[in-house]
């Protein structure tokens, strides 16, 4: 108990100090005279730019909103779809053969190239954003899960098999136990594409969004609310990825893990 609590003391501090360091190099930034624009300092971006954007244009909020609701929507389709996917590709070779080129295909072209199509296909609004967002976290979950699931011990499902499990057995004894560590994995990683898709995904017509905001204060050199923003969606990156971490220690503690 005690060695857990000089652990997480420990991780306290060192998140401590990594803060001061990077407030400490922001600090810098903002002196700089090719930096200084890009980079104000607290002072501006916080205190200067959140009344202006939260209550003068009334802005902020309705963005926060629009953009968790894509996200949330997008990341939640790619997923329900990702699953099954990924269990059929592992379970039968002609599904993967088909659907795997494609995939990896799709998965490394950005976004951003064929977001014109999606705008043509369904129109402004909220919708293609998030049928963009479902395209990145799927692609991404999918490979993941696939991976997880191929690389399970087959010496485990033929020990079963001898011992008289059907394929029911299997699938909830076996193979989805020892799947879990890499839906988490694929849940965070989804979550992570989610959110990087943003830009790209609400540059498409939106009317609101943390993403579209972004990209209109980047046209108006307004950079110190543009960094605000931008820290936003890293503060909302870091609190999704603590909320899986929990979801992980809470399904996955039985796995052995390495203390750091």
């Amino acid at each position: 108990m005690k060695d857990k609590k000089k652990r997480n003391l420990s991780k306290q501090v060192w998140l401590l100090i990594s803060l001061a360091v990077a407030i400490l190099v922001w600090y810098l930034l903002s002196l700089g005279k090719a930096t200084g624009r890009s980079f104000p300092f607290i002072q501006k971006t916080f205190i200067e730019s959140f009344p202006k954007m939260a209550f003068e244009r009334k802005a902020l909020w309705p963005d926060f909103v629009s953009s968790m609701i894509c996200v949330a929507a997008g990341f939640s389709l790619g997923f329900v779809t990702a699953v099954p996917v990924a269990f059929l590709m592992a379970w039968y070779a002609p599904v993967q053969k088909i659907l795997m080129p494609w995939i990896n295909f799709i998965r490394n072209i950005p976004a951003l190239a064929y977001a014109p199509l999606i705008v043509i296909m369904v129109g402004v609004g909220k919708t293609p954003a998030i049928i963009l967002i479902w395209i990145c976290t799927f692609m991404t979950m999918c490979v993941t899960i696939y991976g997880g699931i191929a690389n399970i011990d087959n010496t485990l499902i033929k020990a079963a098999r001898v011992l008289g499990a059907n394929d029911v057995d299997i699938f909830f004894r076996i193979t989805l136990p020892a799947t879990v560590p890499f839906i988490i994995t694929a849940v965070r990683l989804g979550l992570g594409a989610g959110l990087t898709t943003l830009l790209a995904a609400e540059s498409t017509g939106a009317q609101a969004g943390l993403g579209m905001r972004i990209r209109a204060l980047s046209g108006t050199f307004e950079s110190a609310p543009m960094l605000l923003y931008i820290i936003i969606l890293g503060i909302i990156g870091m609190l999704l990825n603590m909320l899986v971490n929990f979801i992980e220690r809470k399904l996955t503690s039985w796995q052995e893990k390495i203390e750091n």
